[in-house]
């Protein structure tokens, strides 16, 4: 997956509009960091849309790849699934993954657990240093691979057709390769996603607005949606070896007997991403193309999108990402999509984990402007949203400009209340001391100085 990163760093040279008092870099002193913070277990809400829906979404996940290769044949585990973690693994993957493999559990009815000294293992994850994996697997966060156990059997195994997904009848092992040097909430990702990924489904679309089975990456952990796909996936009338035609001819009755409140739903089904829309979406998104070039995809992604009639999460990600890629040099233009896309947002999903990404954009233009009541306002708006989403990297920098406005209002005990709470949720989020500094830093240096 293409993982999108909070771009505060442009806001430094783009937030302030010319107008403005100038925005200076303020000298920060060296912050005591308190104890990382961490969710406790959740539990994804349910899946909200008709199950004629779901039926489609279910099988264009589960008979293609991200790629666009077909899979002829849907493969699974058969029997219990167990799981062993090799490598330097930090003390917080075995917390998370301990509440992963609980949640698929109860939510999706999956027999999972972790291997026993001895027992058979169907899910290797080995953590290895991020510069290693990306020499093996250029630009991947994180990755899984059947047919291999760690990552030694991989590197001997990877262009051999055992590791190919389209050549399987059945699923026997599967490594998860994640880097051990990043943040615990980006180990924390890779784990959920890659695990659901290595049991079940191997494809992401777009138009899911409630699935991290999506490359915008709004959702980070697994939700309601994804564990009712694994469950489906996981039951008795569905098996090994079957075609598309053949498990569409099941899925519709296995939902209808998960998900009773998807019966009564109406029918209409979300167009298929049109090919034109996904490539500008992706060459916006590339770091490795000129801003200019970026800019443009970004705009033939929102005419696309109108043009095609998606009027829904994919329009919205299209202006948010017309806004991302317009922060530096076209800030008025960054604005308006931001705008643009967090008024759709909101009226698909009310408060949602969408409106809470635009949000932070917004809450970082109104803090540079010096409206620090109306960076409050945006910031307490998308708490509750970001929270339910377990992101603490996005849940720490609204703190942050929450904090630094409480404090340019005259509110310093409240403000730092609130910073305390903020760089405990960027020990997790943001990984190093280091990085939790420079992102406070970076928030600090938004507010405007007069000459």
């Amino acid at each position: 997956m293409i993982r999108i990163l909070l771009p505060l760093l442009a806001f430094l040279a783009a937030c302030a509009p010319t107008t403005q008092p100038e925005v200076a870099a303020r000298s920060t002193p060296e912050l005591a960091l308190p104890p990382m913070k961490s969710f406790a277990a959740g539990r994804g809400a349910p899946a909200t849309r008709s199950n004629a829906q779901i039926t489609m979404d279910f099988l264009d996940l589960s008979f293609e790849m991200e790629s666009g290769r077909k899979l002829p044949y849907m493969t699974r585990f058969e029997g219990p699934v167990r799981v062993n973690v090799l490598g330097s693994a930090p003390a917080s993957l075995e917390r998370d993954l301990s509440q992963l493999l609980a949640r698929l559990r109860n939510e999706a009815g999956l027999n999972i657990a972790r291997a026993r000294s001895g027992e058979a293992t169907q899910i290797t994850v080995e953590a290895i240093p991020r510069r290693e994996l990306q020499r093996a697997v250029p630009q991947a966060a994180c990755f899984v691979v059947p047919g291999v156990s760690g990552w030694k059997d991989f590197k001997r195994n990877r262009n051999r057709p055992i590791t190919d997904w389209t050549l399987l009848t059945s699923r026997t092992t599967a490594t998860v390769i994640i880097p051990s040097d990043v943040s615990p909430q980006e180990i924390r990702d890779c784990l959920h996603e890659e695990i659901a990924q290595a049991l079940g489904p191997l494809n992401d679309l777009y138009r899911l607005p409630d699935s991290t089975f999506n490359d915008d990456n709004f959702h980070t952990v697994l939700t309601g949606f994804d564990m009712l796909i694994l469950r489906t996936y996981y039951s008795p009338l569905l098996r090994n070896g079957m075609t598309r035609s053949e498990a569409a001819q099941v899925v519709p009755r296995v939902l209808n007997s998960l998900n009773s409140r998807g019966r009564s739903r109406g029918n209409t089904a979300a167009p298929a991403s049109p090919a034109q829309w996904q490539n500008a979406i992706e060459v916006a998104l590339s770091s490795r193309t000129s801003s200019t070039r970026r800019i443009a995809a970004s705009e033939q992604a929102v005419k696309v999108a109108q043009k095609f009639g998606l009027r829904d999460n994919r329009l919205a990600f299209s202006l948010f990402v017309q806004g991302r890629v317009s922060l530096v040099s076209k800030p008025e233009t960054a604005i308006n999509a931001f705008l643009q896309s967090g008024a759709i947002y909101k009226s698909l999903y009310g408060n949602s984990v969408h409106t809470a990404h635009v949000a932070t954009q917004m809450s970082a233009f109104a803090l540079s402007a010096g409206q620090f009541e109306t960076a409050i306002k945006i910031v307490n708006d998308a708490l509750p949203a970001t929270r339910n989403s377990e992101n603490a990297a996005l849940l720490s920098t609204l703190l942050m400009i929450k904090a630094r406005a409480l404090d340019e209002i005259g509110r310093p005990q409240e403000a730092r209340i609130v910073q305390l709470d903020s760089l405990g949720w960027g020990r997790y989020g943001f990984g190093s001391d280091a990085n939790v500094r420079a992102r406070s830093a970076e928030i600090a240096s938004l507010v405007p100085r007069k000459s």
